[in-house]
């Protein structure tokens, strides 16, 4: 059972997430928040599993609260946006989040997004992707700190993450490398255990951070 808290200061947004979500037999809405301050609390009381979190609340606002809920759970958090070309976008990024959802998607969409960042999937659209990019670019090279971890990864490891970069699927890595989905499975998962990430989403950021791809590229 994946257990979700929506956080959102609109009434009609939570309860209409919590009526779609409601009727799937795998997932279970445990709670609600109306700003970012009692999400940090309600996270820490409930331990949901994935936390739906708009950016724009009062009190404190989607990004600080995500910031705080990661830094001790292992909650995956999951953007409300309007648009997918949010100026939050890179942010919440960095602040640890898993994947953005626009709040006009459908109720399936809603469902297999939940599904997705519950599972440990990052859910970004190429959009998102795009904008993550050109944010890179404007904001300049690759962080020194970070590119001495990228020796911890093998030749291999680091192929894997430079094309997950690019924003391409298991499969589509396995096509690239002729290599089976599972081995590309395993070399992810190693590669966010060397690494310390969370997500895919983590790792993007961490590939254009050590300056592993570049935004022309």
């Amino acid at each position: 059972m994946i257990r979700v808290l929506i956080a959102d200061d609109q009434g009609m947004v939570r309860t209409g997430f919590t009526t779609f979500l409601g009727t799937q037999p795998d997932i279970e809405v445990v709670g609600e928040a109306v700003n970012g301050l009692e999400a940090v609390a309600r996270a820490a009381e409930l331990e949901p599993d994935v936390v739906l979190m708009d950016v724009r609340m009062p009190v404190m606002d989607g990004l600080e609260a995500t910031r705080r809920i990661l830094a001790c759970t292992l909650t995956k958090i999951l953007i409300l946006t309007t648009f997918d070309l949010d100026d939050y976008v890179y942010e919440a990024l960095r602040a640890g989040a898993s994947g953005f959802l626009l709040k006009d998607a459908s109720a399936q969409q809603l469902v297999e997004a939940v599904r997705i960042v519950a599972s440990g999937e990052a859910l970004l659209a190429p959009s998102v992707t795009k904008r993550l990019i050109a944010e890179f670019a404007r904001l300049g090279g690759p962080r020194a700190p970070t590119v001495k971890r990228l020796d911890d990864l093998t030749e291999r490891e680091t192929e894997v993450l430079a094309l997950i970069a690019q924003g391409l699927s298991n499969g589509e890595i396995a096509g690239r490398l002729v290599v089976s989905e599972q081995t590309v499975k395993t070399h992810v998962g190693r590669i966010l255990m060397k690494l310390g990430l969370r997500d895919r989403a983590q790792a993007i950021v961490f590939a254009y951070e050590t300056g592993l791809v570049r935004p022309n590229e």
